[in-house]
């Protein structure tokens, strides 16, 4: 077997050469990496899923380019399993790795749980998304975990002024928060919206499930506003929050556009 050449010159490392136009890259790295991961939910065993992963870090001025190798090994190095508390420590390696003063993630991925039908229980399986945006520097760390869920709101106008029936429509929330200490668990969130709506979603509904979900749509009929506020009151009396944002969209079954509102935690 051939060995390599030990008086083979070193190979070039043409990123670690000098830049002289003295411009300073706020953020460099990897984008769009897909990459499968184990998270915690909140609900038992860790559940496997494909992510799509971002990590950048910044790029001082005198350095031509950043090794983008690197980003994919520390990643990789972490091991399967990801879980909200490990993401300061992955960050902090790149820093480390990279020589670099901050460093930046963005991972999103699809998640499931097990939902029982209201009436019959019958069983399956609904999905999520799930974000996380992480920055961390020397001195501090930040996260917010969003979460995107669809809920079924039925229009109180609607309900008030007809004879019989009322439209209702599919929405979805994107929930957003920053804890003060130990982030909430992903299926901690997911109920909080769905509790704020008309009604939950479900993958599997026999007739009796159907009927009991359109007639507790039809006794809770909620405006985009209000489902909005419903999030934001029970999220304003959480001391575990540091921060929130709630923004719903409702794909509107009688107009050609949807209904929209944002509201979020002022400092």
């Amino acid at each position: 077997m051939k060995r390599p050449d030990d008086s083979a010159p070193a190979l070039r490392d043409t990123q670690s050469e000098p830049d002289h136009r003295r411009i300073a890259i706020d953020r460099v790295g990897v984008k769009n990496l897909r990459f499968p991961v184990r998270v915690g939910l909140g609900t038992g065993k860790p559940q496997s899923t494909i992510a799509t992963v971002q990590l950048t870090v910044d790029l001082p001025h005198h350095f031509k380019g950043t090794h983008m190798s690197r980003f994919v090994e520390v990643l990789q190095a972490h091991g399967p399993v990801l879980e909200q508390d490990d993401l300061e420590h992955l960050l902090r390696t790149l820093i480390r790795k990279l020589t670099s003063e901050s460093a930046h993630l963005e991972l999103e991925f699809p998640f499931f749980l097990r939902k029982k039908a209201p009436v019959t229980r019958a069983p399956g399986l609904l999905d999520y998304t799930a974000r996380f945006s992480a920055t961390a520097d020397k001195n501090k760390f930040d996260l917010v975990t969003t979460i995107l869920v669809g809920v079924t709101t039925l229009c109180p106008c609607s309900k008030a002024i007809s004879v019989s029936g009322a439209h209702n429509q599919r929405g979805q929330v994107a929930f957003s928060l920053r804890a003060k200490k130990k982030p909430l668990p992903l299926a901690e969130m997911v109920a909080l919206v769905e509790r704020s709506a008309s009604s939950e979603l479900y993958s599997v509904l026999k007739r009796p499930d159907e009927k009991a979900v359109t007639e507790r749509a039809y006794a809770n009929p909620v405006f985009v506003e209000d489902l909005v506020r419903n999030i934001a009151a029970e999220a304003n009396s959480d001391p575990r929050l540091a921060w929130w944002q709630v923004e719903a969209e409702n794909f509107e079954s009688i107009h050609n556009h949807n209904a929209y509102a944002l509201v979020r935690k002022r400092p």
